[in-house]
């Protein structure tokens, strides 16, 4: 490296003494005597600076020849990973080999057929893991994330990610602030995730710079150690004498989020980036203008070299040496950013989150230097007005267009722990299988420039691995062992074997009408009911499952007879006849042919509906987020508010009397797109409370998501369910306090108490009559509310129905749980250490090899399932209730075959129902009718909706 560097002084000082010799006269008739340029003390420095400028930035082409890692740590032994299913990457995602990888030095050494003769030469040193033809992928790498800048548990003063010191800031960097004691590193890789871009918060028009890092600890144990490809400014101000530069990652946002923050509006944000560009682009003329004088040699006077660290980062930005990463949400945003990068002449790596990106490619395109990818999620959204056209279908349709697609977590918006899953659900909905996989590996590590290292399993790149235990776009896969840099990461996993059907990627039905219908509606398509009829035989039924005649789960009571292939493309399987939206004949058709009326007996003909090996079963039920009481959740006037908290510093007024009690029925809001996708999806009924900060008293209510208003057939199966608060530890209220308000009014006996609403439900909940359900995480919290109720039980001598929900803890009372008859409601399935409260989680595989469901369930609790799903900090989503299916599927799947089909489908029904105050025949409970598989199946889709109460079918 040193040789370039000579040479380059050696020629600049020719150029001085030849500029000095041409000053002279060729004849002198006298001694002159005249001062030659004297070049400044630091020209050495100035000279590498203004070189700098120039060197290319991304890897040297050589870099696939290095011998070891920059990141090997010494002492990892050399492994070989034998008789593997690979994804490489390669021939855009479509490459799939069978085959071993060797791993030495931090790096992949050889892929595919490995001569015997490579192998001895390590000897008994080489360690050895048998994939036994399972898939392995490379490490899942997420575009995305603020681990390490927002940490987790959330403790005051922890999170670095937003400054609100001004609203451009290009000098801020997030590597000051990641902190390495965050408890999502080791969750994160457990699930695959290996590397991930940690951006600065979005209060800013520019938050900062960003920063790539691999999540494996380190010896060093120091954020620095962490970061991948460090570029030279992390410790020094002065460029390097190598023959390129390593990129830079930058964070800037648009839309609501500076507007809100800096209280302005877009047109302000756009002129503070126009200001700042405007900046950057005069001191990038000072420092061109200055180094063509250099170059020249007119080095009199010269003076400093034109610099301002403040701005530095966004002249390299205007070089094209810095990945720029834009939060923006919707055409109006995305259409005034390409006209900036086009303004100022600087490409755009990727535009995040990105919800309309989908109705604009031509927008896109248009960009400086080439589109920009698009990192979206699958499915959060509809919580502000941008995100309110999100569409499921946005991947596929991006990909039609020629657009790269990018899957990220926002971590801790969503658990980056399951950045593949939201891969998959991009692939039920329509996203290539080579573009799904690459959408978490190959396309993001491509978009941070490290696509030279990460992303691929090919010769030369880092060992960042992961062997997994079914396809990757199979639900629930889970990782067997990761490797990041060739350092196995997982030690005493709890692995469970899977069906050998989920080796094989889900079947996806053809989805093009549903992303035609998205565009044409701009994100808005229809969602009511298409049709409906009162008399439907389903045809083609593989199984049929209904409420138990015993009144508690679920049975299975119709199965067609297992077939090969062959046979079952000439069988039919069994038939279900629908009258009035009861079911009057379930069998073989044979046997219905009694039930299907003909035009000689019946004037009405039947609505013939082809399941094609699809299932019939039971329609499953929502809790967990405000659906019902909210379309928009962060927009007051879509929403019904939140409740006067008792021990609040707002009192309650008095025109609400002392014992005030809010219902929920009387805030319902019907019709949202969340509600009507939830019945879509075979979440027809919803149980919802009234909206809360922290305690609060209120009673439930059960809705139907399809209804349209309140007044409809069915649309309000029970007005009033049970009896809800919730005990934690908010920083406000002291726990002790709120669980005294509570046991005031369970313990309290008498005649005297006052008859009001409160105090009126407080004795419903007492004698047994409704359920009281409490919000809580903390098992400490838990296993007082235990007490309390053996208290009031003993008091009042009637056993009281205590249901606790969320129970991120109640793994560690499971017996206790029990043996007081106190119910659960899990929610999310999958916990997250967010708080100091809920830190103590029982993780799942492969970690460990129960989770908290099958925990509660060993011990005999009455287990539910909530739709909380994967967000973090952000509100529980009304988003995920469409996704109950896939939550009940995947808690079966994590279960290792303690639960089965007809367990999860009571888990998200019958069992909520019991749970939280549903009271009813099991007999008019919903059914929901799929085609192509069961509904736990996300292959399947849900095709009908069948409603004893509202005597019909609905076709979807």
């Amino acid at each position: 490296m040193m040789k370039p560097l000579l040479e380059r002084r050696y020629r600049h000082f020719l150029a001085i003494l030849l500029a000095s010799l041409l000053s002279l006269p060729l004849i002198k008739l006298r001694t002159t005597y005249s001062r030659s340029p004297r070049a400044p003390s630091n020209y050495a420095s100035i000279i590498d600076k203004c070189h700098a400028l120039k060197l290319p930035v991304g890897p040297p082409p050589t870099f696939h020849e290095r011998p070891e890692s920059d990141r090997f740590a010494t002492g990892t032994p050399p492994t070989l990973i034998q008789n593997a299913t690979i994804w490489t990457g390669e021939h855009n995602g479509t490459q799939v080999i069978h085959g071993d990888i060797l791993l030495d030095k931090g790096m992949i050494l050889h892929v595919g057929k490995i001569h015997p003769d490579i192998l001895q030469l390590y000897g008994a040193e080489l360690e050895i893991s048998d994939a036994q033809g399972k898939w392995v992928s490379p490490g899942v790498v997420d575009l995305h994330s603020h681990l390490g800048d927002d940490p987790s548990p959330v403790l005051s003063g922890a999170s670095d990610g937003n400054s609100f010191k001004g609203i451009a800031q290009p000098w801020l960097r997030s590597i000051d602030g990641i902190n390495t004691h965050d408890d999502s590193y080791p969750l994160s890789i457990a699930g695959g995730l290996t590397t991930a871009l940690i951006l600065p918060g979005s209060a800013n028009a520019i938050g900062g710079q960003a920063y790539v890092i691999k999540l494996r600890k380190t010896a060093e144990r120091s954020t620095s150690a962490m970061i991948l490809e460090p570029p030279y400014q992390i410790n020094s101000s002065s460029p390097p004498s190598d023959a390129y530069v390593r990129w830079r990652h930058i964070k800037h946002a648009c839309g609501e989020n500076p507007s809100r923050a800096y209280d302005g509006t877009r047109m302000d944000t756009f002129w503070a980036f126009r200001q700042s560009y405007d900046k950057a682009s005069q001191l990038k003329k000072k420092q061109d203008d200055y180094c063509s004088k250099v170059d020249a040699g007119q080095i009199d006077n010269l003076g400093e070299f034109p610099d301002d660290l403040q701005w530095e980062a966004l002249v390299d930005v205007l070089r094209g040496r810095v990945k720029v990463n834009t939060h923006c949400y919707e055409a109006v945003d995305l259409d005034a950013f390409v006209r900036l990068s086009n303004e100022f002449k600087f490409p755009v790596a990727a535009f995040h989150h990105a919800t309309e990106t989908y109705l604009v490619p031509d927008v896109l395109k248009r960009a400086y230097g080439g589109p920009p990818v698009s990192a979206v999620f699958s499915g959060f959204s509809r919580y502000k007005r941008e995100s309110y056209r999100f569409s499921a279908y946005a991947g596929k349709i991006l990909t039609e267009n020629g657009l790269k697609v990018v899957m990220k977590s926002d971590h801790s918006a969503i658990d980056s722990r399951y950045l593949l899953h939201e891969a998959q659900q991009a692939y039920y909905h329509g996203l290539p299988e080579n573009v799904a996989i690459a959408s978490v590996t190959s396309t993001p590590a491509d978009a941070m420039g490290m696509g030279h290292r990460i992303g691929y399993v090919k010769k030369g790149w880092d060992a960042d691995l992961v062997i997994w235990d079914s396809h990757p776009l199979a639900l629930g896969a889970t990782p067997i062992q990761v490797f990041i840099d060739g350092i196995a990461q997982l030690e005493d996993r709890a692995i469970s074997e899977k069906s050998h059907k989920l080796q094989r990627a889900p079947k996806i039905p053809n989805l093009d009408e549903e992303a035609r219908k998205a565009v044409e509606y701009e994100g808005l398509p229809p969602l009511a009911v298409n049709a409906s009829s009162d008399y439907v035989v389903f045809k083609n039924v593989k199984d049929v499952l209904v409420r138990s005649s015993s009144g508690v789960g679920v049975e299975k009571v119709f199965s067609a007879p297992q077939l090969d292939s062959e046979q079952a493309e000439d069988f039919e399987f069994g038939v279900v006849v629908i009258r009035n939206g009861t079911p009057v004949c379930i069998g073989l058709y044979e046997s219905c042919t009694s039930f299907i009326s003909d035009s000689e007996s019946d004037d009405s003909e039947p609505t013939i509906v082809d399941l094609k090996g699809g299932s019939i079963s039971p329609a499953l039920m929502h809790y967990g987020s405000p659906l019902g009481l909210q379309h928009i959740s962060s927009e007051p006037s879509t929403t019904d508010g939140n409740v006067l908290d008792p021990l609040g510093s707002n009192h309650i007024p008095s025109i609400l009397g002392e014992g005030a009690l809010v219902r929920a029925v009387d805030g319902l809001l019907y019709g949202s797109r969340d509600a009507l996708l939830a019945y879509r999806a075979g979440v027809t009924t919803a149980v919802t409370v009234p909206q809360h900060g922290s305690l609060f008293f209120g009673l439930g209510t059960c809705f139907s998501t399809g209804a349209l208003h309140k007044l409809e057939l069915g649309a309000l199966p029970q007005a009033v369910t049970a009896l809800h608060t919730a005990v934690s530890f908010n920083g406000v209220v002291s726990v002790s306090t709120q669980i005294a308000a509570l046991r005031r009014l369970l313990l309290h006996k008498g005649e005297n108490s006052i008859e009001d609403a409160l105090h009126g439900a407080i004795k419903e909940v007492v004698a047994g009559q409704i359920p009281l359900v409490v919000e809580a995480g903390s098992a400490d919290i838990i296993a007082t509310l235990i007490s309390l109720k053996k208290e009031a039980e003993a008091i009042h001598g009637n056993p009281i129905r205590l249901t606790i929900a969320g129970a991120v803890e109640s793994h560690l009372l499971a017996r206790e749980l029990a043996e007081a008859n106190v119910g659960v409601v899990v929610g999310p399935i999958h916990p997250f250490p967010d708080s100091w409260e809920n830190r103590r989680i029982l993780p799942g595989p492969p970690l460990t090899k129960d989770t908290t469901i099958t925990k509660l369930l060993d011990h005999g609790v009455t287990v539910g399932i909530s739709s909380v799903g994967f967000s973090i900090r952000a509100p529980p989503g009304n988003w995920n209730a469409q996704n109950l299916r896939l939550y009940a599927s995947w808690a079966a799947l994590d279960s290792g075959g303690k639960i089965v089909e007809e367990q999860a489908i009571t888990m998200a029904s019958k069992n909520l129902e019991i749970l939280l105050g549903v009271s009813g025949k099991d007999e008019d409970a919903d059914l929901v009718a799929t085609m192509g598989s069961g509904l736990l199946d996300p292959s399947s889709r849900v095709v009908s909706i069948i409603s004893p109460r509202g005597g019909k079918v609905d076709l979807l």
